[in-house]
Formats: C-alpha cells, structure tokens, sequence
C-alpha cells in the first residue's frame, strides 16, 4: 500500500466539500439538495464513482465550480469520494442536508483551506484515509479576537 498526499487549494471565493458517499445517483441528490437550499447558488459536483465503468460523475450551475470539482476528484480518483465547490455561499448552509443524504456515508471537511487528503493507493483502488484541513494553531483567542469573531459572525449575517 502507497499513501499519496493529494492537495487540493481552494481559490478565493470558493468553499469545498469533501465527502464520501456510496451510490451512483450522489450527483443528481447533491445537485437538488444544494439547489433547493439555496436557489441561485453557483456550485459544482463531482464524484468517483467506484465500480462498473469508474468514472468521475459530475453535475452543477456554475462552470468554474464545474471544472475545480472535477480537477480534485480526478486527482483523488479515491471509490466513492465525492467534492462539492461552492461560489459566493458558505458550506453551513448545506452541511446538515448533505450529512442527510440517504448515499452519503460521511463528509471529510467543509472549508476554503487548502486541504491534504490521504489518500491510501493500493493498486486497484484508492480511499481517502482523512484530511488535514489549514494550519496548526498559533495560539489562544484573546479578548480583541473574541470581539473580531462575534463582529464578524454579525457582518456577514449569521448573528444578530
């Protein structure tokens, strides 16, 4: 067996979603579950499909969204690995819904870090074995950064 490091650096103003489901209609579920979430949203959808003819299923609104989901699942090619590229919505809006998915087993992360995904290689097929998602920490929050995070949480609407 060969661990991979594969990166995946999310651009600016783009969220990903890394998740494992287990079915082949994972694209169209995805697809209506963001959807009706939040109409108008600019997304893309991709997922390795793990049998059968193993191709990268892929769906969304969104073009650029569209081609970075592809791009990483191709670079994971990991069974059953599926990638969600959000533009201009944040992953908090979907999270719960996805996790619901009859097909989605798990979800790996949901951030606008560059993400590692270990992924194990072992000849036929490749897993995802987790992710290490941003930085270490640097320290703790002090009373300044407290009031930035509540002023920011406010600002952008998730608080009043």
């Amino acid at each position: 067996m060969k661990i991979d490091e594969v990166e995946l650096a999310v651009p600016e103003g783009y969220q990903l979603i890394l998740g494992q489901s287990h079915f082949i209609k994972t694209v169209e579920d995805l697809y209506e579950t963001l959807a009706s979430s939040m109409p108008g949203a600019k997304f893309g959808i991709a997922f390795c499909e793990s049998s059968g003819k193993a191709l990268i299923r892929y769906d969304g609104t969104d073009t650029e969204s569209v081609k970075i989901a592809k791009e990483f699942a191709r670079r994971l090619s990991a069974g059953h690995a599926f990638v969600v590229i959000l533009r201009g919505s944040y992953p908090i809006n979907v999270l719960n819904r996805i996790k619901l998915l009859d097909e989605v087993t798990g979800v790996y992360c949901a951030t606008a870090n560059k993400v590692v995904s270990l992924v194990a290689d072992i000849g036929e097929g490749r897993g995802i074995l987790g992710v290490v998602d941003g930085v270490k920490s640097k320290g703790l929050e002090g009373p300044s950064d407290k009031k930035e995070r509540r002023e920011f949480l406010r600002k952008i609407g998730y608080k009043r």
